[in-house]
């Protein structure tokens, strides 16, 4: 029988194995094992069919014909092989490992407590017993002699234990912030999927959402198919409460950000209902307060496409919830997702991109997301370290390209700083060439910051750090931060991306 401890360890496990960066070229991978695994947390491993594997977590359509298409069979084989590689090497030492046997999808979970325990007691052999008289025999007197070294072993497994789960938290803390709210009960953080009505679901990042809860009124809409823009993540906006609807979350006392996910698929030329801007327009209020007039999903972002606007300075009412309401303007508002996350007093946090698909706990301790925002261009890692900088990892991701970042932000005044440092042009470069070799234009929602930019020119040569900040900028009317590097003679590239709050 799982005890709560050996509960708490699984998911520790899984949270290691995701962040350890072995899916980094495979993240559809990542992906199928912490979807097969929330299942299995959820008491739900009766679910994984391969059907619902393949609609759920592989975002194939709802027509899905397991006999015409194997994709399941195929990413679940390369799936255990990972696991096994992983655990031949990275994952060697681990107290619990898991396992999708063949034939099956549902997660095991192993223990390895004997291999601990053996290899524990060989590293730390007993002393020697010295010479003494010889003493009546006491009927217990073996197992009084072994009783130092049982409380050396209990010991040792005990601060294995500990170092392998602020180990793994660590690693966690790097890769996702997870907000699990019961029903009913306060919570930190918070992300629920509006309209879906059964289980959990872990993103591509590995943040959990919800099903939804706290709501009242409205009804729900499944689009399992649907083609979203502007994200990394469409299974965010397959589910939508639709009509007259509000939400009332238990919130822990404190300040907290808050973003509302929206995608518009009924409404606008390439859907069913047709029409374009003002189709429908809506109130969004808090607590009785709107804080988002008129909002027009398809005048922020065009239809089927996703849309995030952010909120800061969110707390709950005296009650101890949050009032989350929407007035109908034109048509009857909807809501695609709430993730409320812990917030600070008058600023937003800081958000910290790399170009890179995974997260990086950097030397300072600060962590970077992936670019997940990012429209355009292409992903690659350098080889070499950067020279001169305080993390050379910040560097090595980078995107090159037509690039342009609509960075979801609240109301008020940002500084943005921009990474770079040349590893393409120069001498001794794959690129070859010299100064003038890449130029490009910085621009925020289609203002130029900066013209005809020479990274290699700046930096004095290649592999060397560039930092541009430009201060003051303020978010367009649809809530965004809309950086464009443009190229002007060869592709731009970025490294990292910084947005800092500067509102008083």
């Amino acid at each position: 029988m799982t005890t709560a401890i050996d509960f708490e360890r699984e998911k520790l496990e899984l949270e290691a194995i995701l962040s350890s960066g072995i899916f980094s070229r495979a993240p559809s991978l990542g992906h199928l094992l912490a979807y097969i695994c929330s299942k299995y947390f959820e008491g739900a491993g009766d679910e994984l069919k391969e059907y619902n594997i393949a609609v759920e977590a592989l975002g194939r359509p709802a027509g899905f014909d397991q006999k015409k298409d194997s994709i399941v069979r195929v990413e679940a084989h390369r799936l255990r092989k990972r696991l096994r590689e992983y655990y031949a090497a990275e994952g060697a030492n681990h107290g619990v490992r898991i396992v999708i046997p063949a034939g099956q999808y549902a997660p095991t979970f192993e223990y390895q407590e004997s291999a601990i325990a053996a290899e524990a007691a060989v590293s730390e052999p007993p002393p020697a017993e010295p010479e003494s008289i010889a003493l009546p025999k006491h009927p217990w007197s073996s197992e009084i002699r072994l009783l130092p070294a049982i409380l050396a072993l209990l010991a040792a497994c005990l601060l294995f234990a500990a170092l392998y789960i602020r180990s793994a938290r660590a690693r966690v803390a790097a890769f996702t912030s997870q907000g699990v709210a019961a029903a009913g009960q306060p919570s930190d953080d918070v992300r629920i999927l509006a309209g879906a009505d059964r289980g959990n679901y872990t993103d591509v990042f590995g943040h959990t959402w919800q099903s939804d809860r706290f709501f009242d009124g409205g009804a729900i809409f499944h689009l399992n198919d649907a083609l979203i823009a502007n994200t990394r993540d469409p299974r965010i906006f397959q589910n939508r409460r639709e009509g007259i609807f509000r939400y009332d979350i238990p919130l822990k006392a404190g300040v907290y950000e808050m973003r509302l996910y929206f995608a518009e698929t009924v409404y606008g030329e390439s859907n069913i209902a047709g029409g374009g801007e003002a189709s429908r327009v809506f109130n969004v209020l808090v607590n009785g307060a709107t804080i988002l007039p008129f909002f027009d999903a398809i005048g922020d972002v065009g239809p089927s496409a996703a849309d995030i606007r952010v909120f800061k300075n969110i707390s709950p009412a005296a009650d101890g919830k949050l009032h989350l309401s929407f007035a109908q303007v034109t048509n009857v508002p909807f809501l695609n997702g709430i993730e409320i996350t812990a917030g600070e007093p008058g600023r937003m946090r800081p958000i910290r991109m790399l170009a890179r698909d995974r997260a990086y706990a950097a030397l300072d301790g600060l962590i970077w997301e992936p670019d997940r925002i990012a429209k355009g261009g292409q992903l690659m890692v350098r080889p070499d370290p950067v020279s001169g900088a305080d993390d050379p990892q910040l560097f090595r991701g980078e995107r090159f390209g037509n690039l342009n970042y609509a960075i979801p932000v609240a109301d008020g005044r940002y500084a943005v700083t921009l990474y770079f440092a040349e590893s393409w042009f120069g001498p001794n470069r794959p690129g070859s060439g010299g100064v003038g070799s890449r130029l490009f234009d910085i621009l925020c929602n289609g203002v130029a910051l900066a013209r005809n930019v020479d990274v290699l020119s700046e930096a004095g040569g290649p592999e060397r750090v560039v930092r541009r900040t430009f201060h003051g900028l303020i978010p367009n009317h649809q809530g965004k931060l809309a950086i464009s590097l443009v190229p002007v003679r060869n592709y731009a590239f970025l490294n990292a991306l910084e947005v800092v709050d500067e509102s008083k």
